[in-house]
């Protein structure tokens, strides 16, 4: 018999649901890629932690790790402690380190298994940052311990350096320091202010192009230490465009939650590999982590056709779960690995499971469906049922 629950629709109604039926999509065993795939993971909080949620983080570290195993059996790499993990919204430097640390940690039982982690300037107090000097220093301090353990850097945008800095120079200062002194290639990140209203401006100017060259004439500085950069601007031609000017070797990972299929499929463009097509690192991975790899598994064998008939169906939702305010986006994410037993509970870290609308959930529970990723269709609709319970709805 179909599963059927009544959901809120628009204008405060409400309307019987039925689930599709479909059988949800997973990747064959030892599923391999054409393209470097990274997602940015979450964490989940520990909701039995006796702590002030918004002023405490508390994490469960052994479903937080299961979570990381469970990404690298899908052949997905883990970007850890990015802002898919709530960097800056509730995961502190601290906690972040202890993360990165667990996470390179049990990669070292999985074969293969790919983690880049987050390096920023967080730890500060924008108040008293003063200058590029001070944001230089906090990046080496987050480098330093992040090398040490042997990381691998992913160059976080830093608001510390939007706040200092007064031109484009200041950028290629700062990151001409912290790229000579890398170890091994990093991933560059170009976070948009609609993840982030922080870091408008970034680059030095509120104009993307100009801002594109600033951010490429870094990266042509450093070629030999700069494995990529990841944009997430939401704009796929600003993203196309810069991809076709980095160094040959320097890959685009599309951060572009609304774009991403299609960047990722490519346009094949140019003489050198990397100008023609987009690798990933994207938080929407976390949420449509098995569907993911299996349209990537169906691209390296040259099914591009599969590749989009998977993939496709799970743009709508991407694109619902970072609708503006794009920066609560992380609650979606959460959400869809409750939804899909991942986790016990729909808490988190400083409370921002209350960033969204029972109205934006229902939809979202439709959207999954539609793109056949609710993995476990009767425990999704018995968690939905609790959240509508909870809200007054009878369902």
């Amino acid at each position: 018999m179909p599963l059927s629950l009544t959901l809120p629709t628009t204008g405060g109604k409400l309307a019987p649901y039925t689930l599709r039926g479909t059988t949800p999509v997973k990747p064959p065993p030892g599923v391999r890629f054409n393209r470097i795939a990274y997602s940015a993971a979450h964490v989940v909080a520990d909701p039995l932690a006796a702590i002030d949620p918004w002023l405490e983080c508390a994490v469960d570290w052994d479903a937080t790790i299961a979570y990381r195993r469970h990404l690298w059996s899908l052949g997905l790499g883990v970007a850890e402690a990015m802002d898919t993990a709530q960097r800056g919204m509730g995961l502190d430097w601290p906690t972040s380190l202890e993360l990165i640390r667990r996470s390179l940690d049990a990669a070292k039982d999985v074969p293969g298994a790919l983690v880049a982690s987050g390096c920023g300037t967080d730890h500060l107090n924008l108040i008293d940052v003063k200058n590029v000097d001070d944001v230089i220093r906090a990046y080496e301090e987050q480098m330093e311990a992040i090398e040490a353990l042997g990381g691998k850097l992913i160059v976080m945008a830093s608001r510390a350096l939007a706040h200092v800095a007064k031109s484009p120079a200041d950028y290629e200062r700062v990151y001409d320091r912290i790229l000579s002194q890398a170890r091994q290639p990093v991933v560059l990140h170009w976070l948009g202010d609609m993840f982030d209203p922080a870091l408008a401006g970034y680059w030095g100017t509120k104009n993307v192009d100009a801002a594109t060259d600033t951010a490429l004439s870094i990266i042509a500085a450093h070629p030999q230490k700069v494995d990529g950069i990841k944009i997430s601007l939401l704009d796929k031609d600003k993203e196309i465009a810069m991809r076709r000017r980095l160094p040959a070797d320097v890959r685009m990972y599309t951060g572009d939650d609304f774009n991403y299929a299609e960047l990722i499929a490519g346009d094949g463009f140019g003489s050198a590999p990397t100008h023609g097509k987009s690798d990933a690192l994207l938080g929407i991975f976390d949420a449509i982590a098995p569907a993911a790899s299996a349209a990537l598994g169906e691209l390296a064998q040259g099914h591009t056709e599969k590749f989009h008939a998977i993939l496709g169906p799970t743009v709508a939702l991407s694109r619902h779960i970072f609708a503006a305010p794009t920066r609560f986006y992380k609650t979606g994410v959460v959400f869809m690995a409750w939804l899909n037993g991942h986790q016990k509970h729909f808490a988190m870290v400083a409370g921002q499971q209350s960033t969204r609308s029972l109205p934006h959930f229902a939809e979202l529970f439709r959207l999954a469906d539609a793109a056949n990723l609710l993995e476990q269709p009767e425990l999704a609709v018995s968690r939905m049922k609790t959240l509508l319970a909870m809200h007054g709805v009878d369902s």
